[in-house]
């Protein structure tokens, strides 16, 4: 146990975030570099090292948590960012990314603040970076297989890694131009800095792992062709079918689903354009959807000048405090305040957008929305609670609806999907096709980071116990798992 008297001395501290006229200035992350280290021993301490420590329940990835806790608190960063590495590809995606599980069913959290477990991560990972500690591993020998990964987010690319490791000749098939995914193109870099991505990619490179951009399976190259040249097959391709909003006025120009809008402002940042095709410069802006793809949206509509931002949300605004039924160490539905929301622009809950309003050129202009209310478990209209809000740049976050169905990839495969329009799987990610196996969002419908990291390592047991009739890899999950889904 770290400190058995931590969790009484010291209250949690988070990470420190820059002033909001500063960072709207870049796109640099929000936090101040460096922030966490002079304080991340004294968070670490907190952990009480429980009997049943129910943080590894909350993390998909089984994530060692007291033991990295222990050793940061001491400050051997090597063995910490050994024990993170054991069961995680990616901490530092995760650290940023993830909404931490794991402190949502921290024991300590029962009764005061939850350690700060994503700062740790966070810290430990990038202190590895700094000294070095982040060594590839190649692998001793080659087992003389090849495998297929379709898609280069994180499920793909722990995959990828780990069946790399294992000695198997493995290559990624990527459609966008650069690899990384949703990572890549769907995440702003005021959120995560590319570079993180980037040096990831050249460890893999090193250890032996190839890739493959601009490549769609089933439009540039066929399914049945991909199988033929590989022992296995793994598809990683994520839920990228974004929900539409079927309203009067859909088709205005200035009404784009957010992955249109989100990726442009990523590629101004690669040096692909000057600036954005798309752009909330000067405009009043309306984000359709209050998850994070939505805070996202606001994000960036900030960075870029926009007159206004509004986000509109179907559902009643969640309480700040557990409601009965989502007790401790389930994962709540609470308000939550991003490093987007801090800097601006209105947030209005239990509305549902009627229709849009164009002027006549047909560019959008006007969002006509009403108020709606649970009637017998149904939201219903409010009559009498009609009104308009200017709307010139209209983003659609309303999440997925399963893998693109319109690339062929599930029709040249031959592939059964389950009741969710997800692609069917056993409990060792196999489809029904032999040699053809599934990870990610592909197969489990949109889901957070650490499910689909999760679900790439578990993959990969599977894949390797196919080509070699055993396997030490770790699988943390299975897919029939949905204890803790969130």
């Amino acid at each position: 146990m770290a400190d058995p008297k931590g969790f009484l001395n010291h209250g949690r501290e988070v990470a420190k975030s820059r002033p909001v006229d500063v960072r709207l200035k870049d796109w640099n992350e929000v936090y101040v570099p460096g922030s966490l280290l002079p304080i991340i021993g004294k968070q670490a301490s907190r952990c009480m090292d429980c009997g049943i420590p129910f943080c590894h329940n909350g993390c998909p990835l089984g994530n060692l948590i007291p033991e990295w806790n222990d050793f940061a608190y001491r400050e051997d960063w090597s063995a910490a960012q050994e024990r993170l590495h054991a069961t995680n590809n990616f901490p530092e995606f995760t650290g940023r990314l993830c909404p931490a599980p794991c402190e949502s069913a921290c024991v300590l959290g029962i009764n005061q603040p939850a350690v700060t477990i994503k700062n740790v991560e966070v810290s430990i990972i990038d202190k590895a970076w700094e000294t070095g500690d982040v060594a590839p591993q190649v692998p001793e020998r080659l087992s003389g297989k090849t495998v297929a990964v379709i898609g280069s987010g994180p499920a793909g690319l722990a995959a990828a890694q780990q069946l790399t490791r294992a000695g198997h000749t493995v290559a990624v098939y990527e459609r966008a131009d650069r690899i990384g995914g949703l990572l890549r193109y769907g995440i702003p870099e005021f959120k995560m800095e590319k570079r993180h991505i980037n040096r990831r990619i050249e460890q893999m490179r090193t250890e032996g792992t190839r890739f493959r951009t601009g490549i769609e399976i089933g439009r540039d190259l066929k399914a049945t062709d991909l199988k033929k040249r590989y022992d296995a097959v793994v598809i990683a391709a994520g839920a990228t079918t974004a929900r539409d909003l079927p309203v009067p006025g859909r088709e205005l120009k200035g009404v784009h689903q957010a992955m249109e809008y989100l990726p442009l402002a990523n590629k101004v940042q690669e040096g692909d354009f000057v600036a954005p095709p798309i752009t909330a410069e000067g405009k009043h802006v309306v984000v359709i959807g209050g998850g994070d793809t939505g805070a996202d949206c606001v994000g960036t509509a900030h960075r870029q000048g926009a007159a206004s931002v509004t986000q509109l949300e179907i559902m009643p605004r969640p309480g700040e405090e557990r409601n009965p039924g989502q007790p401790w160490p389930t994962f709540p539905m609470l308000y939550k305040v991003t490093s987007a929301h801090e800097e601006g622009g209105e947030r209005v809950y239990s509305v549902s957008t009627t229709h849009f309003e164009g002027d006549e050129d047909g560019n959008v202009q006007w969002l006509h929305l009403t108020e709606v209310e649970f009637v017998e478990g149904r939201l219903t209209p409010k009559p009498g609670t009609e009104r308009k809000i200017p709307a010139q740049l209209v983003t659609l976050a309303m999440g997925f609806t399963g893998t693109d169905r319109e690339n062929g990839l599930v029709e040249q495969f031959g592939l059964e999907l389950d009741e969710r329009g997800n692609v069917a799987r056993d409990a060792d990610f196999a489809t029904n096709v032999p040699g053809v196996y599934v990870a990610g969002d592909a197969g489990r419908g949109q889901s957070l980071i650490v499910w689909a990291i999760a679900e790439g390592r578990s993959a990969a047991r599977g894949v390797d116990r196919f080509l070699t009739g055993a396997s030490d890899l770790p699988a943390p999950i299975r897919p029939t798992d949905r204890s803790l889904m969130v």
